[in-house]
């Protein structure tokens, strides 16, 4: 009766954090182990006593202080040094862009309302067609849960008791396969519908774009050197950026006011809550599954159908796209990884840190495919293109994910290089 009961609230629109919760406490009714309901409570504090979650927060703020203070436009600035020369330049730069982006702010729905609403008008004025600048800019989202920081590895991290700074490490080749994937997307596209040709910026515009964006540049390299040197954790580093954030907004750009501090607190504090209640809700989910052995009983089924890792990894892969269609990415993570990641790591010898990437990457597809696809929606809500011309323009890049997958469930070194 407990699946039903869970599959049931799924269904009806129940928050993913309730639907745990509540399944549990159903469990331990149906099971008649009522004692279980004395440390309810201690179970859901006990899924947040772990140092790694103080990033979330940390990283939402670091996003929200970036937006405030004008970093974003100067980081497009930057790109258009490197790219904006090129046939369909802009189209570059919106991807470099997003790989910049990518390495500040963590999350895809936030980066895809950000970019979204900085780079489709400006792709429009140039002559793109706006289904191809809205799609360019949603699939440059999905790079923000591969290349570090991440939120998704953050949480990844927790619930597989991984390192949290080893996930942020092993995210960065396959984050600049995907970026090169969708650079020949890209390419090839314009090859065909003959993009306009960019402009180069003059030396001098070159170097004050650049010079410009140096301070923004500092975040991305606190927080992924502070990683790699060791001078910091993951969390440390996600307190660092937020600080050089508003040092940077406040004092250097002028942008940032401390009068709207408060006001990005709250919002920090409430969408972090969201996850945070998720992870707690999933600690006490965590009973369902231990007693009724679904790793043990799963990894029965599915060895029985194959012993190839990389078989194992395919299967995964489908399940986990159906499920990402579905479910929001970040709850996918909370509700997948207990179950699958036992049976990969004991049964076919994966990596957990290959797993995570395959993973998260996966489930984030979910954000820009129906029927759910709250990354499409936000990208026509903010560019105001209709969601059904998004998705016609968008699924050259979503193809090349999947080809990107393969290659990552086929190879593990893209992602153990530093084992």
């Amino acid at each position: 009766m407990t699946p039903v009961v869970f599959l049931f609230k799924l269904l009806i629109g129940v928050p993913v954090a309730l639907v745990l919760a509540l399944t549990a406490i159903w469990y331990i009714w149906e099971s008649d182990n009522v004692v279980l309901y004395d440390s309810f409570a201690q179970k859901m504090f006990s899924g947040l006593e772990n140092y790694g979650l103080l990033a979330i927060p940390l990283f939402m703020l670091t996003g929200e202080m970036m937006n405030e203070g004008g970093m974003t436009r100067r980081l497009i600035n930057a790109a258009r040094v490197f790219v904006g020369g090129f046939r369909g330049g802009l189209a570059y730069i919106n991807l470099l862009a997003n790989m910049f982006m990518a390495a500040i702010i963590g999350s895809a729905t936030a980066q895809i309302a950000v970019m979204a609403r900085a780079m489709t008008p400006e792709m429009e004025k140039e002559g793109y067609d706006t289904g191809f600048a809205a799609a360019t800019t949603a699939a440059g989202g999905l790079l923000a849960p591969v290349i570090p920081p991440s939120m998704m590895f953050v949480i990844f991290g927790v619930l597989a008791q991984v390192p949290i700074g080893d996930m942020f490490l092993a995210g960065i080749l396959p984050g600049l396969l995907l970026s090169g994937a969708f650079a020949a997307v890209i390419c090839a596209i314009g090859m065909v519908a003959e993009f306009p040709k960019g402009n180069w910026f003059t030396r001098r515009e070159a170097a004050s774009a650049l010079l410009y964006s140096l301070p923004a540049a500092l975040i991305p390299v606190a927080i992924i050197g502070g990683i790699l040197l060791g001078i910091a954790t993951p969390t440390e580093s996600a307190a660092i950026a937020s600080l050089i954030a508003f040092v940077i907004g406040w004092l250097i750009y002028g942008e940032l006011k401390p009068a709207t501090l408060f006001t990005m607190f709250r919002r920090t504090a409430v969408n972090a809550s969201m996850i945070i209640f998720m992870i707690a809700a999933a600690n006490v989910f965590g009973w369902v599954i231990i007693y009724e052995a679904l790793p043990q009983k799963l990894a029965a089924l599915i060895t029985s159908v194959t012993s190839d890792p990389f078989v194992f990894l395919l299967i995964v892969n489908v399940i986990l796209l159906f499920v990402g269609m579905l479910i929001d990415g970040i709850a996918a993570v909370i509700l997948i990884s207990p179950i699958l990641l036992p049976i990969a790591m004991n049964d076919y010898d994966i990596s957990p840190y290959q797993f995570g990437v395959v993973m998260c990457l996966n489930l984030v597809l979910g954000l820009l495919t129906p029927p759910v696809g709250v990354g499409l929606y936000i990208a026509s809500s903010m560019s105001g293109v209709t969601p059904g011309r998004i998705l016609k323009s968008l699924w050259p890049f979503l193809l090349a994910v999947a080809i990107i997958l393969v290659v990552l469930s086929r190879f593990p070194w893209f992602t153990t290089w530093l084992e």
